[in-house]
């Protein structure tokens, strides 16, 4: 028998119906990653499982026991089932571990000495626990979420569902964050996801539900929604571009401006250290070394017009440049060790001219 199962779920606003007849089945152990564009009811479809939101209609079962029924006691499920908000909700009056015993305490009826040697033993766990007399406001973003996730485990849920946990963070605290929820995956805590870092749902999921259509749009392995998705919308979503573009101008680029924005973009895309390496390189050797010197003697070209890809779907990075003036291949012509660098590093590399120059390199991941 399935942990959960999720039959016809519905869930109507005035005006908006953000699910209509969601049916799933999810077992003992799933780690499934959440995903889809803004609005598709992703969220909705977590409040509704442990029912901070009322279905409209249709029926959650867990471990046998139909959730959904208003006889049943909201506070035995939210207990089986636990969440970690995107905004923490942690007590601002409450020291950590005073946030992490107080619903094993009140809901549980653990001794207090029980519930804060378990509270202190999840703060060691999450790496937290020079922090258990410390105040939520004395913490780092990503050091809230950790306690917050802390205090759903201690409630010793048969489910946890995450919320975008990592949304409101800033993009260097949230490896700290993930690397725990990556912690519970192993252990086999069955979990819900609702994430847009898609590189970490292709890592840490069995499954993956992409929501749309006011509903589970399609549901496989990780392999398959992001290799190989077989319905139009699935493919539109995963094989997006995240980009960045700028402009490089011969004897005028604010290189520290054009490195702090590379560093930015990579932050926010999650490129990986060796991947944000890479552009850089293709900046610094190919555009700084190659084409800007051979600009600066023709003026005419320009500027060039660079852009950064990254995908979600792959992992690859492209990086291209395009610029004006006469045919000019900085691959035949460039600095030599500029090249060799940027060649050992690189997938591919290609110049074409239809009027302008245009370079690119492709740099994929060298491990999956």
């Amino acid at each position: 028998m399935s942990l959960i199962k999720i039959e016809h779920l519905r869930k109507a606003y005035p005006g908006v119906t953000p699910l209509e007849g969601v049916c799933a089945e999810i077992e003992r152990g799933d780690v499934i990653s959440v995903i889809g564009p803004s609005g598709t009811g992703k969220s909705t479809l977590l409040r509704c499982l442990n029912r901070l939101e009322e279905p409209t209609s249709g029926k959650v079962t867990l471990d046998g026991e139909v959730i959904t029924d208003p006889k049943c006691d909201i506070t035995t499920v939210r207990r089986r089932m636990g969440m970690v908000f995107q905004s923490f909700n942690l007590f601002n009056n409450l020291t950590v571990i005073d946030n992490i015993s107080a619903a094993p305490i009140r809901l549980l009826k653990l001794p207090k000495e029980q519930a804060r040697r378990e509270a202190l033993a999840l703060l060691e766990r999450v790496g937290l626990r020079e922090k258990a007399d410390s105040f939520p406001d004395e913490l780092s973003g990503g050091q809230k979420q950790r306690v917050a996730i802390a205090r759903a485990i201690a409630m010793k849920p048969e489910v946890l569902l995450f919320d975008e946990p990592t949304s409101a963070l800033d993009p260097t605290m949230v490896g700290e964050v993930l690397a725990v929820i990556k912690s519970l995956a192993r252990e086999g805590m069955t979990m819900l996801i609702v994430t847009h870092e898609m590189k970490f749902a292709r890592e840490i999921s069995n499954r993956v539900f992409y929501m749309d259509e006011g509903g589970i749009y399609e549901d496989g392995a990780p392999e398959q929604i992001f290799d190989h998705p077989r319905r139009e919308k699935t493919r539109q979503f995963i094989r997006r571009l995240k980009t960045l573009e700028l402009a490089l101008s011969p004897g005028a680029t604010d290189w520290p401006d054009v490195l702090r924005r590379i560093e930015r973009f990579s932050r926010e895309a999650m490129l990986d250290r060796a991947a944000q390496r890479n552009v850089m390189l293709a900046f610094e050797e190919l555009a700084a070394q190659c084409i800007l010197p051979r600009l600066e003697q023709e003026p005419s070209g320009g500027p060039i017009l660079a852009r950064v890809e990254h995908s979600t779907a792959d992992d690859g990075t492209v990086v291209t440049f395009r610029w004006g003036g006469e045919r000019c291949d900085p691959l035949a012509e460039g600095d030599a060790l500029s090249l060799a660098i940027v060649k050992r590093l690189a997938e591919r590399t290609d110049y074409s001219f239809d009027g302008k120059n245009r370079v690119a390199v492709e740099f994929k991941p060298r491990t999956r």
